[in-house]
């Protein structure tokens, strides 16, 4: 990746491209578990979504080793995928963009309130 590409994200608009064409090789059931997983991955993405791209990687992987084996979604995933997608970002508790976003709100205004304040 050159400097270029990650100022422009032009990495990001090819990696996604490809996550779109190996998705549409996917079964039905399997390309509708992929977009409940993107779906559900996605608030748990920093700015650019880059630390998202493994564990996007390895869920579709996941999704296609499942239908080349003739397993069902269900099967593998269970019935809560979008459950089974945050437990992938790191649990119920993990930190989301707007947590963050949140925690540097707060932080910026307690600093501003401190030099009102005396």
């Amino acid at each position: 990746m050159t400097y270029w590409e990650t100022v422009t994200g032009s990495d990001l608009t090819k990696e996604w491209k490809a996550f779109a064409a190996r998705a549409a090789a996917l079964p039905e059931g399997h390309r509708a578990a992929w977009e409940q997983i993107t779906v559900a991955l996605l608030p748990h993405g920093d700015f650019t979504g880059r630390n998202l791209l493994p564990l996007l990687d390895a869920a579709l992987g996941l999704l296609e080793e499942t239908a080349a084996d003739g397993q069902g979604v269900h099967e593998v995933l269970g019935d809560d995928i979008p459950g089974f997608a945050t437990a992938l970002a790191g649990g119920a508790g993990a930190r989301t963009c707007r947590d963050r976003w949140r925690e540097q709100l707060n932080r910026d205004v307690a600093r501003k309130l401190s030099r009102l304040g005396g």
